[in-house]
């Protein structure tokens, strides 16, 4: 079949290079239509019983994580030039496009009784910007006795105070949302500069569209260093201009073709698909590595270049089919999984490196028949005398040194079977930032001063309309809030009985003590001034009517009430042994006869999401192990050939687990990715080793030892120069800010270093350990077949006399 091959692709090189470019055109302009993701693309499936109670709640009460925080902490806040600046920063950033409202100190609303309309009147507390520092003194002392704003707008121990930025959610899913992030920084930057004082900002909001920049700015430099690096190690290898332009413009046709595929397929660039790019540039090079040095052997051997090309396809075609596929496994069985994400990611990735295959495919063989023959120069890295050197130390080792191998990679493997054990799965939703970052030493700025910013969020159903503003609800919802605030990773929670509680204390001409649900006496008394209308007054609208703060912590129906509460990004692993030891606590306050309580919000859904994604990329590996088995069991019709193959290849994934453990980075959807990835990539070297082992065995009569010495000295020298390019290639991700996507590069480069060695001194031993038993299979034609390397190739067509 491959001999076919070869003469199509050589007969109708022309119409296939224009083909090849036509569809690349088509494939360009599609790729300028490419866009980011602007939003968290879904981690868990629709009908996921977390997924579903999130939406309910959003249907009721709209979603969460619109806010964004600002903070500061001075002790001189209420200062009169820092206070009217603190101010104007408030209107400013009320100016701004996609802010909707500010919740701070300067527009913090004050109740006031008003016995003649038997009303509480909502209004500003500050109503003017000019008030003399007495005046402002003044009003701070009635700012500090309102309990309604403790711990959220301001923390008295520490003198940090917060301002809370609600933004519109349709405008930061969208593009825009990237200038008016850079217009609130730019607000906060020229406060901070004029009075000294550090501000931090941080929410879901800024949290998102930081990393959807870095993501961005990260895939476009990755980029340019992939290829000038691969570049440059090709150069090294072959010293041939031609050779590296040709790979690299087989690896830019990969890219245009890999970012095309995101748009035709509908999805956006997100933090995983940003990769395929530069995976795409690492992956493809190999490709023209094989192709190239297989040209340059075939060529160096006898002198005639059409003969090489053919020997080029017809040996190569085989191995780059099987080495593309299996990696193309690796990265596509994540499209099995019900993650969106991950899907995506498997899609694209699997798709393009079949993609790459065909193009190198139909690239390299066309362009190289219209160049000249390879001159010297070009092919005289075959007979590099460093690396020959080292081929020839791996040779010893595997003929005369079988045992103390074997006995290193034992006590090697062992050892990483015990750091295995050391294994903990965690996620963190700034996992993937730096800690030196601003956005994480921020975030914990709202941790410490106010414990946290990520959004968790509690229904309690009372089963019945009208039953929120039931005294007996009123003092569960309290008796819950009181148990969430104790608890040192929640911040105080708000709901309608802040809100009942702040008019009680209104109603009480101001008194703090008064700060609580009223009894039953109280409402008597109260129920009129809580029965407050929408005003139309200026005054009014612009302080936020009380009864729409009330409203929207309850449904219309007034059946389920919401507490909202921040808490601290406390990890997948903490955060479901909160919600366990809440859970009988909060049953004890409500009874599951007449109140369901649900918690839900950002912060379980991406706690769910880590587990569902760990869980699926486990699934994935076992999968992609089945698949890759099932390959190699077709390609070496041998059950000890598939033992074989696949031992050098477990081990560097032991190896990669066992390092993990050893120095404690914890397994979470980015570290797991490593393995599938791995695996496929890793298993390139064992399908190269033991294909060129299989042609070569009938050429040395059958002799095993032989052949194993004949494979590694000609396939060792290409997989010590293709793992470099991967290594290198993989190593390029560890510089990133994104600590996911450096564990994926520097945990990735780990195994392929490995495996490279495993394939290069675990696999030829276990090749002649198993000597006899292969030899009894070769004899009876079982397991070797010759490729028809006795039969001539019919190359009439192409004039060329193919006869040894």
């Amino acid at each position: 079949m491959w001999q076919r091959l070869a003469g199509f692709v050589l007969k109708f090189r022309l119409p296939l290079l224009l083909l090849l470019l036509i569809a690349t055109g088509v494939m360009a302009i599609y790729a300028t239509r490419v866009e980011m993701s602007y939003d968290y693309v879904a981690t868990i499936p629709h009908d996921n019983p977390k997924f579903l109670e999130y939406q309910k709640f959003k249907e009721k009460f709209g979603g969460d994580g619109n806010m964004l925080v600002l903070g500061v902490q001075t002790d001189k806040f209420f200062q009169e030039d820092f206070f009217r600046d603190y101010v104007k920063l408030n209107q400013d950033l009320k100016k701004v496009s996609a802010v909707e409202s500010i919740l701070s100190v300067p527009v913090a609303i004050n109740l006031v009784k008003n016995d003649s309309t038997q009303k509480l009147e909502a209004g500003l507390l500050f109503k003017d910007s000019s008030y003399t520092q007495a005046q402002i003194d003044s009003l701070a002392g009635v700012f500090r006795t309102l309990l309604f704003y403790k711990d959220r707008l301001y923390n008295a121990e520490t003198g940090a105070y917060m301002m809370a930025i609600y933004v519109n959610k349709d405008v930061f899913n969208s593009p825009k949302r990237t200038a008016v992030v850079a217009e609130i920084n730019k607000l906060a930057k020229a406060f901070e500069e004029k009075h000294h004082t550090e501000v931090h900002l941080s929410g879901l909001p800024l949290i998102r569209t930081v990393m959807a920049v870095k993501v961005a700015d990260e895939l476009k430099l990755f980029l340019k260093i992939s290829f000038l690096l691969t570049g440059l190690i090709l150069f090294l290898f072959f010293r041939s201009f031609g050779a590296v332009l040709m790979s690299m413009v087989v690896v830019a046709i990969g890219v245009i073709w890999s970012v095309a595929t995101i748009v035709l397929m509908g999805y956006k660039i997100t933090l995983l698909t940003g990769l395929i790019p530069s995976l795409i540039v690492v992956i493809g090079i190999p490709n023209c590595v094989y192709f190239l040095s297989k040209y340059h052997a075939e060529y160096a051997r006898h002198g005639n270049k059409t003969k090489a090309l053919v020997r080029m396809i017809q040996r190569m075609g085989i191995v780059t089919l099987f080495t593309n596929l299996t990696a193309a496994i690796g990265f596509g069985v994540f499209c099995f999984t019900n993650s969106a994400i991950l899907k995506e990611f498997g899609v694209v990735a699997g798709l393009n490196i079949m993609f790459i295959f065909l193009i190198s495919f139909i690239f390299l063989p066309s362009v190289l028949s219209f160049l000249p023959a390879p001159k010297t120069k070009h092919i005289n890295y075959l007979e590099n005398g460093f690396l020959g050197k080292v081929l020839d130390f791996l040779i010893t080792l595997v003929f005369k040194y079988r045992k103390p191998v074997y006995l290193f990679t034992g006590i090697v493997v062992i050892g990483a079977l015990v750091g295995m054990t050391r294994l903990k799965s965690v996620g963190y939703m700034l996992d993937d930032i730096p800690k030196t970052d601003k956005l994480y030493t921020d975030l914990k700025f709202f941790e410490n001063n106010f414990k946290g910013v990520m959004p968790l969020e509690i229904a309690v159903d009372t089963k019945r309309k009208n039953g929120v503003v039931n005294l007996q609800t009123l003092n569960k919802l309290d008796e819950l809030t009181k148990l969430i605030e104790s608890q040192p990773d929640f911040a105080r929670p708000l709901s309608i009985v802040e809100g009942i509680k702040f008019a009680k204390q209104a109603y009480y001409n101001g008194d703090s003590s008064n700060y609580a649900v009223p009894n039953q006496f109280d409402l008597g008394f109260l129920a009129p001034y809580l029965r407050m209308k929408q005003s139309n007054t200026s005054a009014n609208s612009s302080a936020t009517n009380f009864s729409k703060l009330l409203s929207s912590f309850m449904d219309s129906t007034k059946q389920v009430a919401r507490v909202s509460v921040n808490m601290k990004d406390v990890g997948s692993q903490r955060l479901p042994v909160l919600m366990d030891s809440l859970a009988p606590k909060v049953t004890a306050i409500f009874d599951t006869a007449h109140y369901k309580v649900t918690f839900t919000g950002t912060s379980i859904i991406f706690q769910e999401g880590t587990r569902f994604i760990i869980n699926g990329l486990t699934e994935s590996i076992l999968l992609a192990f089945v698949l890759i088995m099932v390959c190699m069991l077709y390609l070496f019709r041998s059950w000890r050939m598939l033992l074989i193959s696949l031992i050098p290849n477990i081990i560097p994934l032991v190896v990669t687990a066992g390092v993990m453990g050893w120095i404690g980075v914890a397994l979470k959807p980015s570290t797991v990715l490593v393995f599938s990835v791995a695996l496929g990539i890793a298993i390139d070297v064992t399908i190269r080793f033991l294909v060129n082992f299989k042609q070569e065995l009938p050429r040395h009569d059958l002799d095993i030892s032989a052949t194993v010495k004949q494979t590694i000295h000609e396939t060792g020298l290409s997989i010590i120069y293709t793992s470099m390019i991967l290594f290198a290639g993989f190593m390029i991700f560890s510089f990133s800010e994104f600590g996911g996507t450096k564990a994926l590069g520097w945990l990735t480069s780990l195994t392929l270093v490995v495996a490279m060695i495993t394939n290069l001194t675990i696999l030829p031993a276990l090749l002649l350990w198993m000597e006899k038993a292969l030899l009894k299979k070769a004899r009876k034609k079982e397991l070797w077949t010759t490729l028809d390397e006795e039969q001539d190739i019919e190359m009439s067509k192409l004039g060329v006399d193919d006869s040894e």
